[in-house]
């Protein structure tokens, strides 16, 4: 299940806004009951729950795929030592390792 942050981030992508810690905050009361909007001052409508779940594939793939993104910065290495790389072993072995990075690490 996707983040309530993700679906909200999304929510207002969608609808041409950018988060914003000052207009919206999320709250967990650990009552059981989950995360949910404590406070909203943006100038669209708060999202109803309808809505937040409208996102939930979209925000379980974005989750899913910053996953591997973190994955496939961790095995490129620094731009750094990939330069090293080209420079010691040539473009085209850099392009291969780097060709099979992203195919063990596929995004969604």
């Amino acid at each position: 299940m996707a983040s309530l942050y993700t679906k909200t981030k999304l929510y207002l992508e969608a609808n041409s806004k950018t988060w914003d810690n000052t207009k919206v905050s999320l709250q967990n009361n650990s009552d059981g009951n989950g995360d949910f909007i404590a406070s909203w001052t943006y100038d669209i409508a708060k999202p109803t729950d309808t809505q937040i779940a409208s996102y939930e594939t979209a925000a379980t793939n974005e989750e899913a795929n910053n996953v591997v993104i973190s994955t496939r910065k961790t095995a490129y290495g620094s731009w750094e030592t990939q330069l090293e790389e080209i420079y010691d072993d040539g473009i085209d072995s850099w392009k291969t390792r780097i060709a099979q990075v992203k195919t063990d690490n596929p995004k969604s």
